[in-house]
């Protein structure tokens, strides 16, 4: 069985707190979503903000595959013909094959919000829906608080469906606007109002239970033909069923159909395209597509995985274009070093394993945690192995943070490098940089003197360190830093306490983590900087393997 998959991130997701897409933000989301087969994709409020307005004209002109653009809107007011409302006049401007149309279904919100009498709610749907249908447009019709509605007076409930179904809806989504149903009241009320219908029925969750993405998956198990919700499951309060754990359910656990050949396989680029654009972090332990959905970290977990993948894991992670992580840690086992060390080519040494292990406790010990710095991690192995050659020595930096009366603070990091170099030393050619035989002046050494302001004491920093890099690195161009988090380890020194640093690293292939650990937050940040940037420079030089996490 088909099963239309339709997204509102656009619209309902965008109604999350701290999200605000921009119109170039939401035409490519558009054309994501439709190059993955998508289905439906709800645009925007018709005639709500300009931002949504300007998204309807552009988007006309993205060649798109298979989704159907929809723009949203509510019932006509009360007391005004449709031909003569604004909103209805708005949904039509957009040029949308499709219009979504909201209108109340729980008597309560009739008679004390909208403040109307039940049988002009009833006029107020069929109008609605009718004049749109006259003027040659799909009408998908959304219940809202649907099952609230349902459970408080069931036969007007089921009067509001049937008189959008009589006036031309192509299809009745059933609306959990609350989040507040829980699975079984849902599948039972699905399957009573089917009854009364002869349209297809669609469903539209939110999370406040934390049930969205069941309710969803049962009210399809009931019947429902079309499922709504936004790609991570972002939206307003608790957000809304998560469409990308929906597909991925629908479409490797049941007989159900989604998606286009290879959009399943993609889902993991999906969501974190989604959560980059939106300016979000990602979220780890993620149904599917998260960093930590297939990460292991206890030894017997990682042995079994080691022997047999499906014994810890529901799915190989690349049916969603995810990826097998091994986490290091005070916990770890030997199955876990062998498994992470496999890249390296230095699994089949049992003395190198059990050093890697002891160095890895050690340093937890001290506040370190590779679990989450795998790029830290791996600059380890190089050093326990013998391998590792530092592409840059630290000889001093300085950090210096200024204010002068009401003024911002003013931050300037000084960092002096040597750098080994292949050939002869060069000249010195630009001004205010040190070019010069490092140590006693040996061949084969750059020595680097720079300075640079930034917005705080890392950022001023990261500056200075590239500026010193940038000519016998310049693939350091690429990099960013996407995160940077700060953690007190032992909070009863005060403001003494040792601190870890952790810092995400970014280029157009990979991402990274790096870990520092000082009672000096700028050494540990220096620490984790200096790793992210090493890292970056073995990685291009394919000493390390991208990690693609």
């Amino acid at each position: 069985m088909y099963i239309q998959l339709y997204d509102t991130t656009l619209r309902d997701g965008s109604q999350g707190e701290g999200v605000n897409f921009s119109i170039q933000d939401k035409l490519l989301i558009t054309k994501m979503l439709d190059d993955l087969g998508f289905d439906f994709i709800e645009g925007g409020f018709a005639g709500s903000n300009e931002k949504d307005t300007e998204y309807f004209q552009q988007v006309r002109k993205l060649d798109l595959k298979h989704a159907t653009v929809c723009s949203f809107g509510m019932t006509r007011r009360r007391g005004i013909g449709p031909a003569q409302d604004t909103g209805l006049r708005a949904l039509l401007a957009t040029q949308t094959a499709a219009c979504t149309v909201v209108g109340k279904t729980w008597d309560l919100h009739v008679t004390d919000v909208l403040r109307v009498g039940l049988d002009e709610n009833l006029a107020m749907i069929a109008d609605s829906v009718g004049y749109l249908a006259s003027q040659g447009r799909r009408v998908i019709y959304d219940a809202e608080h649907f099952f609230d509605g349902y459970a408080a007076n069931p036969e007007y409930a089921a009067q509001t469906v049937r008189a959008a179904q009589d006036a031309g809806a192509e299809i009745i989504v059933a609306c959990d606007t609350n989040g507040g149903t829980l699975p079984d009241r849902l599948v039972e009320t699905v399957r009573s109002v089917m009854q009364d219908l002869t349209i297809p029925i669609g469903i539209h969750c939110h999370n406040d239970c934390d049930v969205g993405v069941a309710n969803s998956l049962a009210a399809i198990g009931a019947g429902a033909v079309q499922v709504q919700g936004t790609v991570n499951g972002i939206g307003e309060r608790c957000g809304n069923a998560d469409l990308v754990s929906i597909a991925a359910n629908l479409a490797l656990k049941t007989e159900c159909h989604v998606l286009n050949g290879d959009g399943v396989a993609r889902l993991t680029e999906l969501s974190r395209y989604v959560y980059e654009l939106a300016n979000m972090n990602f979220r780890p332990n993620q149904a599917f597509v998260g960093r930590s959905a297939f990460a292991h970290k206890g030894g017997m977990h990682v042995h079994a995985v080691n022997r047999i993948a499906e014994s810890y894991e529901h799915i190989p992670p690349e049916m969603v274009g995810n990826e097998r992580r091994i986490l290091v840690s005070e916990l770890s086992g030997r199955s876990n070093i062998i498994a992470k060390t496999t890249k390296h080519k230095l699994d089949k040494d049992p003395a190198l394993l059990k050093a890697i292990l002891d160095r890895v406790v050690d340093l937890e010990n001290e506040g370190y945690q590779f679990e989450a710095s795998e790029a830290s991690f791996d600059l380890l192995v190089k050093k326990c192995a013998g391998t590792y050659q530092p592409k840059f020595e630290r000889i001093h930096y300085r950090v210096n943070v200024e204010t002068a009366g009401q003024a911002e603070p003013l931050t300037e990091a000084t960092v002096k490098l040597r750098i080994p170099h292949g050939g002869e030393v060069p000249s010195e050619s630009n001004s205010g940089r040190s070019t010069e035989g490092g140590g006693d002046g040996e061949k084969g050494t750059l020595v680097r003197h720079e300075v640079a302001e930034g917005d705080g004491p890392v950022n001023a920093l990261d500056t200075a360190l590239r500026k010193a890099l940038l000519d016998t690195h310049p693939n350091l161009e690429s990099m960013h830093l996407a995160d940077y988090k700060v953690r007190v380890i032992n909070s009863a020194e005060g403001t003494a306490a040792r601190v870890r640093v952790v810092i995400e690293s970014k280029d157009a292939h990979d991402v990274w983590s790096t870990v520092g650990v000082s009672e000096n937050i700028i050494e540990a940040s220096w620490l984790a900087l200096v790793d992210a940037v090493e890292y970056k420079l073995f990685k291009d030089d394919g000493q390390i393997a991208g990690s693609g996490d």
